[in-house]
């Protein structure tokens, strides 16, 4: 581990890569694609200049390139070349569908994105790319490819040696990155992140946890995901680890045995995505892991249990938000406290703002030098609109015990009010979890004529019932008031690209409904 400083942050993205290339030598393998070809220090930065010269021709000086693209060598070689031609990445979520895309071009002022006619054909993404043609111009990566003159192929050859002669002048404190929230609640927002942003929070990483030269990190996390490019992506590129990255979270039966033959020690999932690997893996597919990573949903303790039982590596959950980077607090291996997460990275400010109703804890707002410039929004676009004073409300109700370890008791949007007690929904979401272990549950409020609101549970497990909540609720000590009045059974949960559930068409469900 390194102590941390903010100064180490004062560096922009392209430059950590040069950085790194310089640290830990040019033809050190830097990241594993999924079809097994590696890609050196110095492919990678080589590639970055000739695609880079290329986009020059396609786009102006800090014009926002969006990339849509699945996580592997392609997305990343496609966000340094826009970043080393001077223009801002945009990393647009593939699954959001036509009309979120074609919101997030708007705020973000994108007007050509980056892909490739193999992901295209390969993702069957035909008929989305025809919905954006009259919004966007899409660059193929094997167009532009073939696209290279002697000036591109020199500028690869020379970039690397005289990168200050090639790259453009870019300051730390600028935009490095647009990345947008996942619009679980609402429409996504645009959060950009400078560059100072996104290297500060590797660094803040580095100086929190041990990590090894020879670790090798698995990730399948999407790249539109601040998880996914930071801690998946950005922080094993920057500090010596190789990468070996795979497109999608969802092949689960593929994973553990991608797992097994790339040799990986650590690995970056969610609690869904590590249950569904163990479950798929056969002994010994996860056996090298030294630990895995979780963040975006709380960590089970069957999901612990199962770990221990068929592969014994621990589960370090973490907790962030993409305005953060996004890391925020992550447990240790050495110092793994279940039911929390962790301690806050070294570099980041807190403060708890009392929530009536909450006895413990607070609303959550951090500051320090990860979190983001500020939103953009549809109504106003490109036009960045800052934090106050370098505050993030993150908008969760957390607990700091004297020790420093946070504990997550929910969004503050995932509360109901019932007869004037506040009811936690992922209370209730936890308790139906354990009842029906191999089913995904919703937890909802509604409007209730007397009571304030009321709580409805969608749940895609046949035999859900609430007198069997109800008795596992009181044998463990949980209110009635957590015990949902209704519960709706549906054929599937509705998920977002991220695999976060998608709250606002579970409600809208709801709504069709009736409820």
């Amino acid at each position: 581990m390194t102590k941390y400083s903010d100064k180490l942050a004062h560096m922009t993205l392209f430059s950590a890569l040069l950085k790194a290339k310089s640290r830990y030598g040019a033809k050190t393998d830097a990241l594993v694609d999924a079809d097994d070809k590696s890609y050196t220090y110095g492919d990678l930065v080589r590639a970055s200049f000739a695609i880079g010269s290329v986009l020059k021709r396609h786009s102006k000086p800090g014009e926002k390139v969006g990339i849509m693209l699945p996580t592997g060598a392609g997305a990343l070689i496609a966000f340094f070349a826009i970043l080393v031609a001077g223009r801002i990445p945009a990393m647009m979520n593939f699954t959001a569908g036509t009309r979120n895309i074609k919101l997030a071009c708007k705020m973000a002022e994108v007007s050509s994105i980056v892909t490739a006619h193999r992901f295209v054909k390969l993702a069957e993404l035909d008929d989305l790319i025809d919905s954006l043609t009259d919004t966007v111009t899409f660059l193929y990566l094997e167009d532009l490819r073939e696209e290279l003159n002697i000036k591109d192929k020199l500028t690869a050859v020379l970039g690397p040696i005289f990168p200050w002669l090639f790259k453009a002048r870019s300051n730390w404190s600028d935009p490095g990155v647009i990345l947008f929230t996942s619009g679980t609640e609402g429409d996504p927002k645009g959060v950009v992140l400078s560059h100072a942003n996104v290297v500060g929070n590797v660094e803040q990483i580095r100086a929190h946890i041990d990590l090894r030269t020879d670790d090798i990190v698995f990730n399948p996390l999407p790249t539109f995901h601040c998880f996914g490019l930071t801690g998946g992506a950005l922080l094993p590129l920057f500090t010596g680890m190789k990468a070996s990255l795979y497109p999608s979270p969802l092949h689960t039966k593929t994973i553990p045995e991608r797992i097994r033959k790339s040799g990986a020690t650590i690995l970056f999932a969610t609690d869904t995505f590590v249950t569904r690997y163990a479950r798929a893996g056969n002994q010994g597919d996860m056996d090298k892991l030294r630990f895995a990573v979780c963040g975006a949903e709380r960590v089970r303790d069957e999901t612990r249990a199962m770990i221990r039982k068929k592969f014994d590596f621990p589960i370090l959950e973490g907790y962030g938000a993409t305005e953060a980077a996004p890391v925020i607090a992550v447990n240790k291996p050495e110092d793994n406290r279940h039911g929390t997460v962790g301690k806050l990275l070294p570099g980041i400010e807190s403060r708890l703002e009392p929530v009536a109703g909450i006895k413990k804890g607070g609303r959550l707002f951090v500051r320090g030098v990860n979190v983001m410039k500020g939103y953009i929004y549809a109504q106003n676009p490109g036009e960045i609109v800052p934090t106050t004073d370098g505050w993030h409300d993150t908008g969760d109700i957390v607990e700091i015990d004297e020790e420093g370890y946070v504990s997550i008791k929910g969004r503050a949007k995932r509360f109901a009010k019932i007869a004037g007690e506040m009811v936690s929904l992922a209370v209730v979401e936890n308790c139906a979890k354990a009842v029906w272990p191999d089913n995904e549950h919703v937890a909802i409020c509604r409007p209730h004529k007397t009571k304030g609101e009321t709580i409805i549970l969608t749940s895609d497990c046949d035999c859900a019932n609430r007198s069997e909540l109800l008795a596992w609720a009181q044998s463990h000590g949980v209110p009635e008031l957590a015990v949902p009045k209704k519960i709706e059974i549906v054929s599937s949960i509705p998920v977002l690209g991220t695999g976060k559930v998608d709250y606002s068409a579970v409600e809208r469900d709801l709504e069709q409904k009736g409820y």
